[in-house]
């Protein structure tokens, strides 16, 4: 009976390990996402192409410029260059000369980065490895003359555990083939079958990418696009099948319903639970996702608001991915590198709230305001609920309306040693005494973290009144970038 049950469980076990995906989203979305991402919490997004040369509005440049023909861009460019200048002309100053993938894997490593996402070809179509399908518009044949995106793959696995993602856009502005399916109303798919998917399936089996961020679906369904079938393949039989995550921008009928996570918009922040795993792409700079020679102190967000903007997307259950966007001669700019490097330092003291964290019954407390929460495990494995506080109390006492104390309640901050005076408010929550601590031993400078544990509402517990009743997706066009004033 025992042996029958052993070749059962492995019969079974194999059955599971030859289980394949359908290319149909009923199929594909029963998929487990791979637990890295989820646990990860926390990457960085890199806009970087040739829009970075002309460094004016946004990466949108070429669209705003001949597209839309705004007054700003064309006369920027009448001033600036020739008449005749030409988009394509930008292609050789695109030249990367003080490019270094390890300073880059650096800076996301000291960053707290789990993964970064690099666009491989943005909607301008310039690709940024030498692609066999994009001629003599790619870093290997013009500007750089090398591989920008192997060249980071490598520096990234070489020296971090970080995990390497491509963002690829689905459409190019200007490419005949794409304009040719769109005025035969996307039923031809002469630039999906030549241009779109080879280009996927190139980047996968060439750079093995743990995270397909696909961009640009907007104006087709994802039949159009082939969507499901592409995703049937990476999820079957590609090289990172087994760890490799999608997101939700693989046709106008697919955001905020389909993929492994939901980005639904940039700057995606739904107020509420969300009943998927979801992810904030945002950019330091509040109004371009590119790097702008003309941006100043005041267009970067502050740490204050970056620290904003990574706790409540984590107490919301949801991962937050930071842009920033280099230079066209191949530095991150020191502004970006700074409040890269700062956010690593706060996550140094208080990275313990953030990774591998769940949500908790209450995402922010019922009484104290700017307190978020996120409940996981101590360095010690004791399990933790953690009151994040976005400023510090201005007098010595904090009152939290959320958490029930046990007899064996402790309360501490993160960083700082020893516990904190605490009582329990009948009916619920704690009245903390908060010492005086010298500015010289407070652990860090924005947002600080309380360790309570042995609650007595410990155990995680959702009213389904917290989720989001419905779930918006981007409206069919792209939202432009806000220019500054």
């Amino acid at each position: 009976m025992l042996g029958f049950a052993v070749i059962a469980s492995a019969l079974l076990l194999q059955a599971t390990s030859y289980a394949r995906y359908e290319p149909n989203w009923k199929s594909l979305d029963s998929r487990p996402l791979p637990a890295w991402y989820d646990e990860g919490k926390i990457g960085i997004f890199i806009h970087w192409g040739v829009f970075a040369v002309p460094g004016f509005g946004s990466e949108w440049f070429w669209y705003n410029w001949q597209g839309q023909k705004l007054l700003a861009y064309v006369e920027f460019m009448k001033m600036n260059y020739r008449p005749d200048f030409t988009y394509a002309d930008f292609g050789p100053m695109f030249r990367a000369e003080f490019y270094n993938p390890g300073q880059w894997a650096d800076i996301f490593k000291a960053a707290g980065a789990k993964y970064i996402v690099l666009v491989t070809k943005h909607h301008e179509g310039f690709t940024n490895w030498p692609s066999k399908y994009s001629f003599n518009w790619n870093a290997g044949d013009l500007g750089p003359n090398r591989d920008l995106v192997g060249d980071l793959a490598d520096a990234i696995r070489s020296n971090t555990d970080i995990k390497f993602g491509v963002y690829h856009s689905m459409f190019e502005w200007f490419n005949p083939l794409f304009l040719k399916d769109q005025a035969n109303g996307f039923r031809t798919q002469e630039y999906v079958k030549t241009k779109t998917l080879p280009e996927l399936y190139e980047l996968v089996n060439r750079y093995k990418p743990d995270v397909v961020w696909s961009d640009g679906e907007w104006m087709a369904l994802d039949e159009y696009w082939n969507s499901p079938e592409f995703i049937a393949w990476l999820y079957n039989d590609s090289p990172v099948k087994d760890t490799v995550v999608v997101n939700d921008r693989w046709g106008n009928n697919t955001r905020c319903k389909h993929g492994g996570f939901w980005d639904c918009t940039d700057h995606y922040k739904p107020g509420k639970l969300v009943p998927h795993k979801w992810e904030n792409c945002m950019t330091i700079d509040k109004y371009s996702w590119g790097y702008r020679r003309n941006a100043r102190l005041a267009d970067i967000h502050t740490m204050e608001e970056l620290i904003e903007q990574l706790v409540t997307t984590i107490s919301l259950g949801g991962n937050l991915l930071i842009n920033v966007g280099p230079t066209a001669y191949g530095e991150i700019a020191p502004i970006y590198e700074e409040r890269l490097r700062q956010m690593g330092s706060w996550l140094g003291v208080n990275g313990e709230a953030i990774y591998k964290t769940k949500i908790w019954t209450y995402q922010n407390d019922s009484v104290a305001p700017n307190v978020w929460y996120t409940s996981g495990q101590t360095n010690s494995s004791e399990p933790a609920v953690y009151a994040i506080l976005l400023s510090w109390p201005t007098s010595n006492s904090l009152r939290l309306g959320s958490p029930v104390a046990s007899a064996d309640t402790q309360v501490s901050l993160l960083g700082y040693p020893g516990q904190f005076q605490f009582k329990p408010v009948p009916g619920g929550g704690l009245d903390i005494s908060i010492p005086s601590i010298p500015t010289s031993s407070m652990p860090c400078e924005w947002g600080w973290v309380l360790r309570l544990t042995a609650l007595k509402n410990q155990e995680t517990k959702i009213d389904p009144a917290a989720f989001a009743k419905s779930v918006q997706s981007i409206r069919m066009r792209k939202e432009e970038p806000v220019t500054p004033k």
